[in-house]
């Protein structure tokens, strides 16, 4: 197997965030990098594979790209998958299952094209290797696919559980807000490494964490595993460096404070419990509060929140009510800003104030928009 060369990857991301994550890995020193819909590619050496899984607080995973190709066909499907370099990255014993997915394409079953992609490597093994039975009882390869308008990728994931499992939150409030994206709220935001972070929502924490990650410098994955870490013939040691390095880089004496209120009394607990397995208790504080007492008391910072939706916790019209009362709480007031992501479709006309800046992205399934309000 050759790992040593430059190699082409790619970071699947959520729909909407594909800029944030193009930054990101221009500035961890990733080359050639180009953003498409769902995904960015860039290119770089084994350090930078495990840079960006160690450092990424946007993407949602990342894997070696093999290769493209068109298929509109099971034996194009077969003959391109099989004309790929196996050898370089499975071994012998190697686990390879194989999952994926098909939109606008002819090749539109998954389970059919699944098992074609496995026969269609393990003939390529059988070549190389000249055996006629893999026990696939090694070390874990786990090869995705993607069909788009019978285009098709070919990718082997380096990540394992996806990179928004940061480690903190084995336990959740209803309907959380995934840590990469809450994650891309602060960023659009523009926090303030020394600014005030307010979540009147907390839940369980989340967006409080990842703005005290981002604040501080803290790279999201530094305390967590990765799959293409226990992969044969790869240096265990590049791994460790770019976890010293992510560890070098963090600033924890910024001055950086996160508040959190929610008005269920065990979300306030679990808001704290989560930063305090994060790593960042110190600098979070939680309290039982409803939006109708919300205040800032900082000169500066900012305010973003994923409240409760419709469609989520809580009946339509008692969520159109909570959009109403954040527009009379948060007020414009030099030095602070407000972000909201709601799915809401009337919620600049409930809010009382048009947006200055609007963002669609989504929230699981769920399409939404970030409404941002920064002018005094």
């Amino acid at each position: 197997m050759n790992f040593s060369k430059e190699m082409t990857y790619s970071a699947a991301c959520l729909m909407g965030v594909e800029g944030l994550v193009a930054q990101e890995l221009r500035e961890l020193g990733c080359q050639n990098v180009r953003a498409e819909n769902g995904r960015v590619l860039f290119e770089g050496g084994w350090d930078i594979l495990a840079r960006a899984n160690i450092n990424s607080r946007y993407a949602e995973r990342v894997g070696i790209c093999l290769g493209e190709f068109q298929a509109r066909s099971f034996e194009e499907l077969f003959q391109g998958v099989k004309a790929l370099p196996w050898e370089d990255f499975l071994g012998k014993r190697d686990a390879f299952p194989v999952i994926g997915s098909s939109l606008n394409s002819k090749l539109y079953s998954v389970p059919d094209c699944q098992a074609i992609i496995k026969k269609a490597v393990v003939e390529r093994l059988k070549s190389c290797y000249h055996l006629s039975w893999f026990p696939e009882d090694g070390s874990l390869h786990r090869i995705r696919f993607r069909i788009l308008k019978d285009q098709v990728s070919i990718t082997i994931d380096t990540s394992g559980a996806g990179l928004h499992k940061r480690g903190y939150r084995p336990a959740s409030s209803a309907a959380p807000i995934k840590e990469t994206l809450a994650a891309a709220l602060v960023n659009l935001m523009r926090l303030r490494g020394d600014g005030n972070f307010l979540d009147p929502f907390c839940g369980s924490g989340t967006l409080l964490i990842e703005a005290a990650l981002l604040a501080m410098k803290i790279a999201p994955g530094v305390n967590r595993g990765f799959v293409a870490e226990s992969w044969d013939n790869v240096d265990r040691l590049i791994w460790q460096r770019e976890r010293e390095r992510a560890r070098d880089l963090e600033c924890r004496d910024s001055g950086f404070r996160a508040t959190g209120y929610d008005i269920d009394p065990a979300a306030v607990e679990l808001a704290l419990e989560n930063a305090r397995r994060a790593g960042v208790g110190e600098w979070v504080s939680t309290f039982v509060r409803d939006i109708r007492h919300f205040q800032e008391e900082a000169p500066y910072g900012c305010v973003a929140c994923n409240p409760p939706y419709g469609q989520r916790l809580m009946d339509q019209k008692a969520a159109q009510e909570l959009c109403r009362e954040m527009g009379r709480v948060f007020l414009p007031r030099r030095g602070w800003s407000y972000g909201i992501i709601t799915p809401e479709e009337d919620f600049e006309k409930l809010f009382g104030r048009p947006a200055d800046k609007r963002r669609k992205l989504y929230n699981g399934m769920i399409r939404c928009q970030f409404y941002l309000y920064y002018k005094a």
